[in-house]
């Protein structure tokens, strides 16, 4: 039988097509799909029903085994035109009803689960509002010198990548008891803050001892999701020194659960919007003649005893270090890459302002702090720091690219909620 009139649902419209992992109740197995609309394409099914069997014969594989298995990591790793070629058979068989319904589940039926196996998760801190507005001044002048040469980043911990929606608990560690280099004390985070941030995962490998050109970067991302890299900033403070974080943004990293592919973010290519003062070193230089990172929308907000507030918004092109020099930057030491590796674009703050002339587009609540920005409602009686998150806040990231009509190509949502300490 012909498919349901499912096409042009904001946000997984048929010009989107994000690939993720699901399971049901009915069928508990994990497996590769494909959402549109307020549906996910079983693609084991698909697969099995014949609709790929040209691309199958034609390169010798068997996508059907590809689906079945509980990641999209073995997909992801084809040649790029062959994923575009399943792509486009499936936009030609919506567009002409042949998906059949034994392949379609309903979204609200469906249970995700993380979309790639990942075994490399590495942040960066590439956005030069958010160092400004961390530092508490609007100007370049407390940013180390090395920061505009090349992308900061750090390996962080693949074991606490969590799908939406989750919840985690509170993270109990280190602290200073009053201030900076006072006497330490051991509890609850009081300064828990989220932070909004995109990820991407690697399609394409690079082998270890190789590099790879910034002009193929591309080519090596399967897609991109939101992400929040939670973050105890009170930790934080205590572990800054001499190597840098690690309890503190290590306990839990909220991902949206469908990859938009990019083929999918190709019409959105967009120039930086801040222009690179120096120059970027060689390897780091995208060319001129072409785009080089992505117009992409994003707000986030919170959800608090039962009422929602927007928070703030930004976008990807705001970035200093754009994910195509990331990337490149990344493998630039001989380090490899594999497929399903995530890569956190790190906070993505912008400098916007609204009608009153306060800051609005601050990646993180840390921002607020520090810029004297009131961007939390008020809590009677809080149990932590005013200004940061309770227990029971829930943080919500939204991302589209397009028109803000309904016409739009979008990621989705990416949730947590804060439970109390254990």
């Amino acid at each position: 039988m012909a498919s349901p009139p499912i096409l042009d649902q904001f946000p997984y419209t048929l010009a989107n097509l994000p690939y993720g992992v699901i399971s049901t109740q009915a069928e508990p197995k994990l497996r590769c799909a494909v959402a549109i609309g307020h549906h996910a394409i079983d693609l084991a099914k698909y697969a099995k029903n014949g609709n790929l069997f040209n691309i199958e014969s034609g390169n010798n594989f068997i996508l059907q085994q590809m689906f079945s298995e509980p990641a999209l990591n073995t997909f992801a790793a084809l040649p790029w035109p062959v994923r575009r070629a399943v792509r486009e058979q499936l936009q030609d068989d919506l567009r002409n009803g042949k998906i059949p319904f034994s392949c379609l589940v309903e979204l609200k039926d469906v249970s995700n689960h993380l979309p790639m196996k990942s075994t490399g998760f590495s942040d960066f801190y590439t956005s030069l509002e958010h160092c400004q507005n961390c530092s508490g001044e609007l100007t370049t002048a407390s940013i180390a010198k090395n920061w505009f040469y090349a992308p900061s980043v750090y390996n962080s911990r693949v074991s606490s990548l969590l799908p939406t929606p989750s919840s985690l608990p509170r993270p109990k560690n280190l602290s200073f008891s009053s201030g900076l280099d006072s006497e330490p004390i051991y509890g609850p985070s009081r300064k828990l803050d989220f932070e909004l941030e995109m990820g991407y995962y690697i399609s394409q490998p690079v082998p270890w001892g190789s590099t790879m050109r910034i002009q193929d970067a591309r080519e090596h991302i399967f897609g991109f999701v939101l992400l929040n890299d939670w973050s105890a900033r009170d930790h934080q403070l205590f572990e800054m020194r001499p190597l840098g974080p690690f309890h503190s943004k290590g306990f839990g990293t909220s991902l949206s659960n469908w990859i938009v592919p990019m083929e999918a973010l190709g019409p959105f290519a967009c120039a930086p919007k801040t222009v690179q003062d120096p120059a970027p070193l060689e390897h780091l230089m995208w060319p001129e003649t072409e785009q080089g990172t992505l117009d992409i929308k994003l707000r986030v907000k919170l959800v608090r005893q039962g009422r929602e507030y927007t928070l703030g918004s930004s976008n990807l092109k705001y970035l200093y270090w754009t994910p195509y020099q990331q990337l490149a930057h990344h493998a630039a030491s001989g380090c490899g890459m594999q497929t399903g590796d995530l890569i956190g674009t790190g906070t993505i703050s912008g400098s916007g302002k609204d009608a009153e002339g306060r800051k609005n587009e601050l990646g993180c609540l840390y921002e607020a702090e520090r810029t004297k920005t009131e961007i939390l409602p008020k809590v009677e009686a809080g149990a932590y720091q005013e200004g940061y998150l309770e227990d029971g806040d829930e943080i919500l990231l939204e991302g589209w690219c397009g028109a803000d009509d309904g016409e739009a190509l979008g990621f989705g949502e990416c949730r947590g909620t804060i439970l109390p300490p254990r």
